[in-house]
């Protein structure tokens, strides 16, 4: 009898040994270099049921039925995270942050933190989708309404159509090298303009030097996040305080005086590039799909149409997986490593560089007059002189080439989704040539914008005015994402109550924030006092009031829809708490 024991735990072992390789990939089976893909034949997949413990299809057609692929180890899909703080390195954390807390004091820090902390659940709401179903957010939005799609092109071209970022990026590189005038073809022109225009043919021809478009993103993108987080703590060596770091906790009831009326916008923009912000947060989708996370694996990605290799399939029509305890499993595993991939990658980063650069902005320019970027390069940069001022002159062009590169990126790739889903699809065009075309179009475009003799007195004008309507495309999205993670998806893979309330929290957040800057708009803009709001609501007037019952009455439908539907889907899957785990 006693030899019977070690049998049993024995057997015990090798069943818990089986069970993990079923859900996690051995060493042998991990192919994530930098994406991952698995061809399948769709046409002779299983429809999936149409049944409760499959997503909703709407408008669209059928899913297909396979198995969630094993989980990676979280340093195998290291990537989409590092592509979005590059997004953001060069816009809320140079620039917004570190001037609105010099300017106004560390009492609006904390806005910071909680846009923060709410974009990190926007942005894994965002992937979720994806990470079920292998579609994109825009073909989860086409199930709901073609028109939600369209409506996102149109305000991703707006906001971020005008190469304001290249701009910056170009005005101060080419003051820190000292480029001047120079004669081309017989016309003057400004070094920053040829220097611009050289960026963006740079960006251009990255993508044309490997057949897998997002690899080289992804590794430019890291190398250009990893440069630009080395010289923002080496400029902290330099000049920063480590007294004034040590005393944030302490500081952050410190408000100085600010008129709503002159700082709305910059104050929206800078919630929304807490993250990268409006259309670029909605990247995120495709990103983890080329990738090859989740479901993702089994689609496409998008390849260089004259590299010469093969193109693969993207998919209308995406896949779900049923609900067994070993798919179970594998969820709960899949969101694990993509929250943690994001938590580490993503927010942290923010957190860093963010705090590193305002503390240096507060110690180096307490009271801020100017704008953000004169900030740095008229106030801080003359006064340190020297070396340290080179290592600012770097630590914000890096910043802002990253961010531009990244909006690049973005721009084109969740244009060319729109596009092919909405029309390309069905009138026979190939999703690669649609990218690269449009790629080709945008850096055209934005090189004409520069070659145009208009005065560019204003840079950080243009980027406050982007910034602004991507935190008013913000609020849109962020309902219809709840609406779709709960309605639309099955008890097992739809959001749990933490991360429902967290997701309402950021809707009224930018909900709020989007008013105060449509009233103030129209009353300072355009003249509209019946418009006006105050930060209380109490005391507007009659047509601001309106925009706030707008607001209101948006919240409440939200919330009403996903408690419901997140009440009703209760129970209807077998099993399906083995699916969840932290923040679910």
């Amino acid at each position: 009898m006693p030899e019977e024991k070690p049998t049993e735990q024995s057997d015990v072992a090798e069943d818990a040994e089986s069970e993990t390789s079923e859900v996690y990939a051995s060493r042998k089976e991990q192919r994530y270099p930098i994406s991952s893909y698995t061809p399948v034949a769709y046409d002779n997949l299983e429809a999936a049921p149409e049944s409760e413990a499959h997503p909703d299809t709407g408008t669209g057609g059928r899913f297909r039925e396979l198995s969630l692929p094993k989980v990676p180890k979280l340093r195998h899909v290291v990537g989409p995270s590092a592509i979005m703080l590059g997004a953001s390195l060069g816009s809320g954390e140079t620039l917004f942050w570190p001037h609105l807390v010099a300017s106004y004091g560390w009492g609006l820090y904390w806005l910071f933190l909680a846009a923060v902390c709410l974009h990190f659940v926007i942005n894994t709401e965002i992937q979720r989708w994806t990470l079920a179903t292998g579609e994109s957010v825009f073909r989860a939005f086409e199930r709901v309404h073609p028109v939600l799609p369209l409506a996102m092109l149109v305000g991703g071209f707006i906001s971020l159509g005008w190469p304001g970022w290249a701009a910056s990026a170009a005005q101060i590189g080419a003051q820190g090298l000292g480029l001047g005038t120079y004669d081309v073809a017989g016309v003057d022109i400004v070094g920053w303009r040829l220097f611009g225009i050289a960026l963006m043919v740079f960006i251009w021809v990255t993508y044309q030097v490997t057949p897998l478009m997002y690899n080289v993103v992804e590794s430019l993108q890291l190398v250009l996040v990893a440069l630009s987080i080395a010289f923002t703590l080496l400029l902290f060596v330099l000049i920063g305080s480590l007294d004034v770091l040590i005393s944030v906790p302490g500081s952050l009831t410190e408000v100085g005086d600010y008129s709503p009326v002159g700082t709305i916008a910059v104050l929206v923009g800078a919630l929304a590039y807490a993250g990268a912000g409006g259309y670029l947060n909605l990247s995120q989708s495709l990103w983890i799909r080329e990738k090859g996370y989740g479901m993702g694996r089994y689609q496409g990605r998008i390849k260089n149409p004259f590299a010469g290799d093969d193109p693969e399939t993207v998919h209308e029509d995406g896949f779900t997986f049923t609900p067994d305890t070993q798919n179970l499993k594998r969820w709960r595993g899949w969101w694990r490593v993509t929250q943690l991939e994001h938590l580490l990658t993503f927010l942290l980063g923010l957190l860093l560089v963010t705090t590193v650069l305002v503390v240096i902005a507060v110690s180096q320019a307490p009271g801020a007059t100017s704008d953000a970027v004169d900030m740095w390069l008229i106030e801080i940069a003359p006064s340190v002189g020297g070396f340290t001022t080179s290592v600012i002159y770097v630590t914000l062009f890096l910043a802002l080439f990253t961010t531009e590169y990244a909006i690049i990126e973005s721009f084109v790739r969740n244009s060319s989704d729109i596009i092919y889903e909405l029309y390309g699809r069905e009138a026979g065009w190939s999703l690669p040539r649609l990218f690269w075309g449009l790629l080709t179009v945008f850096c055209g475009w934005g090189i004409f914008i520069l070659t145009l003799p208009i005065s560019i007195s204003d840079p950080f004008g243009l980027l406050v005015v982007g910034a602004a309507m991507s935190g008013l495309l913000m609020w849109p999205y962020i309902v219809i994402v709840q609406l779709v993670n709960t309605v639309r998806l099955p008890e097992h893979t739809m959001p749990g109550w933490g991360r429902i309330v967290a997701m309402w929290v950021a809707a009224a957040f930018f909900g709020y924030f989007s008013v105060l800057l449509i009233g103030t708009g129209l009353a300072t803009r355009l003249g509209l006092q019946a418009f006006a709001v105050q930060t209380t609501v109490l005391g507007s007037a009659p047509g601001g009031y309106a925009l706030w019952a707008i607001c209101l009455l948006v919240q409440a439908y939200t919330m009403y829809r996903v408690g419901r539907a997140k009440v009703a889907a209760d129970g209807t899957v077998t099993d399906a708490a083995t699916a969840k785990g932290w923040f679910s």
